[in-house]
């Protein structure tokens, strides 16, 4: 019998992320990447394992562990190549990396003096940009032999000029590309695809305030907000399925429609 296939998350333990565990502990076992929240992990690690795993005749059930927290800063690719390989050495294989770290500082979008922070531009590209290339990098040869995927978290601020601040929008745009050329490069044997979030009322989300929140969701063609539920069910989708890879799906409720 196959082991049962395992997926890596970072930033894997709020927000989408935790959900994207959530969807995923049945058919995976899961290493979970946080940054520093040791009790939030832990809490979220207790609540996975009350998820049943999926009975699947081809894998050998009740492998050892489930699930495994792994805290690393992954923007400092020598924590990132230490990620994968203890990723390794724990479930002795990788076959889906979910690349959803990122980092922004919430500015006035329309004053480009607020946009002009070199701070922030090195920070968003190290998190929304490098962290990402790294963690392929490092990824790819397991990817390879698991004929594996790699989803990237992007958001809907890098397809129209909008979000948090223009450092975030330009680096989430070039999150987008990136995933885009490394599936030419990683191709025929790893299938690499991002998705794209309008505002989800995430810890983060929650913090722009009522009136911004209220303005995102009539700015909706559907007059309501994406869900952490429905991307998190996309990025299945896209770990999951044989025949995509170079997309980016986008779940926004028509925002950039």
């Amino acid at each position: 019998m196959a082991a049962q296939k395992v997926a890596l998350i970072t930033a894997g333990t709020a927000g989408l992320g935790a959900q994207i565990a959530r969807i995923l502990a049945p058919d995976f076992r899961l290493a979970i990447n946080y940054a520093n929240n040791t009790a939030r992990a832990n809490t979220l690690l207790e609540e996975l394992h009350t998820i049943p795993s999926t009975p699947n005749p081809s894998t050998t059930q009740q492998q050892t562990p489930r699930f495994h927290l792994l805290r690393a800063d992954v923007g400092d690719r020598p924590s990132v190549q230490k990620l994968i390989q203890d990723t390794l050495t724990t479930f002795g294989r990788l076959d889906v990396v979910i690349s959803n770290a990122g980092w922004t500082r919430v500015t006035n979008f329309a004053n480009l003096d607020e946009g002009m922070v070199d701070e922030d531009w090195d920070r968003c590209f190290l998190y929304n940009v490098k962290g990402h290339l790294w963690l392929m990098h490092a990824a790819k040869p397991h990817l390879e032999a698991s004929e594996g995927a790699f989803v990237t978290t992007a958001s809907i601020a890098g397809v129209k000029p909008s979000g948090s601040s223009l450092p975030y929008a330009v680096t989430k745009a070039a999150a987008i590309h990136l995933s885009k050329a490394l599936a030419v490069i990683c191709s025929p044997n790893v299938r690499v695809n991002s998705v794209s979030p309008g505002l989800l009322l995430t810890d983060w989300g929650l913090s722009f305030g009522e009136q911004k929140i209220e303005a995102a969701t009539q700015a909706t063609k559907l007059k309501r907000l994406a869900t952490v539920e429905d991307v998190a069910d996309q990025v299945r989708v896209l770990a999951t399925t044989k025949s995509m890879t170079g997309q980016n799906l986008i779940v926004d409720s028509g925002t950039s429609l």
